[in-house]
């Protein structure tokens, strides 16, 4: 659903216990991690935290296998993307699935990929749910996209279709089903959308996509790329930052309102997972005092480490 226009926010306005207790569920995305940012990893986060890999174009899957493996080794739970369409075939992929499920790799997150035309024979994520290939391959879970911003090729009510015909035909294969959202900078507007989820009777888990820490301009490119316009616009606006497009800023104010809501009963089933466009390690590093309720909230909304 995009939400250009809000109403006032209301204060959802979470404690030190409730950001802790939301944070406690964080995961989060890593795009061909390192070596040492599989270390750094494993120093920062809780055993067994579910680190996202991204499936890049023009990459060979066989990175993809190898950050699973490593991620597994460090004590972590790799979720490998998998992108539908840039398959060349259902038997290529499922010869992917089955060096994943060796891996021990039994939740993937499931996307169409980049591209409007598929680079083989496989059209889209449907089509992967209904091919009984997860199941086959020792897949349990899986995680589908969801837009708090609307998406730039896609209407309201095509999206709509889109998730619930997922959602469904996952159920019916005996496959865990869940939401992983694009990043987005406004709470009210994620709050809207969970609202919005919630009254056509979607009551799936979903992890609220957020940017992690990293310099305004660089949230504004990533923002740009990605088609979150509105809600670039609601960052843009937010009083001082416009005027430092190259502080350091974070997810903090959107993590404590979100905290508060769901402490308050209004959000439910809500994770946050964290996009790690500032580095996978110091993404992680940032999370881990939250995590730990190692915090202390500041006059700006948001929290800091103490």
């Amino acid at each position: 659903m995009a939400v250009t226009k809000t109403a006032k926010p209301q204060s959802y306005d979470g404690n030190v216990a409730d950001i802790q207790a939301f944070m406690a569920g964080c995961s989060y995305e890593a795009t061909r991690p390192s070596t040492d940012d599989v270390s750094a990893l494993k120093a920062a986060l809780p055993p067994g935290s579910s680190v996202y890999v991204t499936m890049l174009p023009n990459r060979p899957v066989s990175e993809l296998l190898a950050s699973t493996i490593a991620l597994r080794t460090a004590g972590l739970k790799p979720v490998p993307h998998i992108s539908a369409r840039h398959f060349e075939s259902f038997e290529v992929l499922a010869r992917l699935l089955a060096s994943l499920a060796e891996a021990k790799a039994d939740e993937i997150l499931l996307i169409g990929g980049d591209t409007a035309k598929p680079v083989g024979s496989v059209p889209d994520v449907l089509s992967v749910i209904e091919s009984g290939i997860l199941q086959g391959n020792g897949i349990k879970s899986v995680g589908v996209a969801g837009f708090p911003d609307g998406h730039p090729a896609m209407s309201e009510d095509e999206i709509e279709a889109s998730l619930v015909t997922k959602l469904a035909s996952m159920q019916s294969a005996g496959l865990e089903g869940y939401i992983v959202t694009q990043f987005c900078f406004h709470a009210q507007t994620i709050i809207k959308w969970l609202d919005w989820l919630r009254a056509r009777g979607i009551q799936s888990p979903v992890k609220v996509g957020l940017a992690g820490p990293t310099s305004l301009m660089k949230w504004l490119n990533y923002a740009r790329k990605c088609g979150v316009k509105a809600s670039a616009e609601a960052l843009a606006s937010r009083s001082g930052l416009v005027r430092h497009a190259f502080k350091s800023v974070a997810p903090d104010p959107i993590i404590r309102t979100l905290a508060g809501a769901k402490a308050a009963g209004l959000i439910n089933n809500v994770t946050p997972h964290l996009f790690a466009f500032g580095g996978i390690g110091a993404t992680a590093a940032w999370a881990q005092p939250a995590i730990s309720g190692k915090i202390r909230l500041n006059g700006d909304g948001g929290f800091d480490a103490i």
